[in-house]
């Protein structure tokens, strides 16, 4: 399973005031954001003359629908809730392939009830909104479709089910510990190898590999032709995995060049090592490596962060290296649009930007950027 692909289940948290979970709305659903739902509001009530935010699950933009309250209090400032009800449908909505997609079902899909390439348009949507108010940045997006999924289902090459009792599975509800029994995951596809442009790398049996059978050879593609290593080159790889992009610049950059890589997990390293022996190998914090290594100038960096982002520490720890340019992969755009903010503010600027469909029928979405010194600094 993917470092990033999975979510904890949301913890309890004090009541706010009383609750208004189960109750029915009628909204006209507005824009979609961030997370897997759209926006709407309900109709202004006492004390709130705007109307409370209710983030929908399950919606489109433009649809009227009942939404039923999942999560809400008095005291929140906005509440959760699923689309039970759909008035006047959007027409881009379909019938979810999967049939444990739904409201109350399992968590694990937020757009399976969308049309494909509208799932693309949304996501798309997703991305530009976070880079413009996150980094001040406005960006032509568009998520490109990925070979190696089957319609957007049967892309996951590793899957992992909640065991039942007699050899029954089941798969999480939406920011629940609730099980939902299912037979089987559409999403799930055959295992992969880990075989790039010919090259078999070492994998741990519960090491972190891309879950998309078409992720590992396209984000490799876009990285080292947007960096073009030259021979002789320094090169940095952060969370560096097993050393994926590591294996092919260490071949770049040649034996009179360097990569070095830093990943925080022990295991990842040793398999690193085995894929890369040339190269440098750190194991521990990203941040907490940089800060205690030389600051010596490096022509090129790759970073391919968790979910939460690099942040600030390792971003600034990046610019102060000073490299001609950096790739950074990352699997949510609100973090990305943090850092590419840190970075505008050391001088460097985005110059590319891809988004991929990595993640069908969810509302993950896969981006490079690349980054480069503004002229002058």
């Amino acid at each position: 399973m993917s470092r990033r692909a999975g979510r904890r289940p949301s913890r309890p948290r004090a009541a706010r005031g009383a609750s208004h979970v189960g109750e029915r709305h009628d909204v006209v659903v507005g824009p979609v954001a961030h997370g897997g739902h759209c926006v709407a509001r309900l109709e202004p009530g006492p004390g709130d003359e705007r109307g409370r935010v209710v983030f929908v699950r399950h919606a489109l933009p433009g649809e009227r629908v009942t939404v039923r309250i999942t999560e809400g209090t008095d005291g929140d400032r906005f509440w959760r809730g699923d689309a039970v009800v759909v008035h006047e449908p959007s027409p881009h909505r379909v019938a979810a392939p999967c049939p444990y997609a739904g409201p109350g079902l399992c968590g694990g899909c937020d757009l399976q009830h969308v049309e494909l390439a509208h799932q693309r348009e949304l996501k798309a949507e997703v991305v530009r909104e976070q880079l413009r108010r996150l980094a001040g940045l406005d960006v032509d997006v568009e998520v490109e479709a990925v070979p190696g999924d089957v319609d957007g289902v049967r892309w996951r090459t590793r899957q992992r089910y909640v065991p039942l009792p007699g050899g029954r599975r089941g798969m999480r509800q939406h920011r629940s510990h609730d099980v939902v029994e299912v037979d089987e995951c559409l999403l799930e596809g055959p295992a992969s190898d880990h075989v790039v442009r010919g090259v078999e790398l070492s994998v741990a049996a519960d090491g972190f590999w891309q879950v998309h059978p078409g992720a590992p050879e396209i984000l490799l593609d876009t990285v080292l032709s947007w960096l073009e290593p030259a021979e002789g080159e320094s090169a940095l790889d952060l969370y560096a995995g097993v050393g994926l992009f590591a294996r092919f610049l260490a071949d770049a950059v040649g034996s009179t060049g360097s990569v070095t890589l830093v990943e925080g997990s022990e295991s990842a390293c040793q398999q690193a090592a085995l894929n890369v022996p040339d190269a440098t190998v750190h194991a521990g914090d990203v941040g907490e490596v940089l800060a205690g290594l030389p600051a010596d100038p490096v022509d090129l960096v790759v970073l391919d962060p968790p979910r939460e982002g690099a942040r600030r520490a390792v971003v600034e720890a990046v610019a102060a290296r000073r490299p001609r340019a950096a790739a950074y992969v990352a699997c949510d755009p609100a973090a990305l649009a943090r850092d590419l903010a840190i970075f505008a503010e050391h001088g460097y600027r985005l110059e590319r930007l891809r988004a991929l469909d990595l993640f069908p029928m969810t509302h993950h979405v896969e981006c490079v950027a690349l980054v480069v010194p503004d002229a002058g600094s």
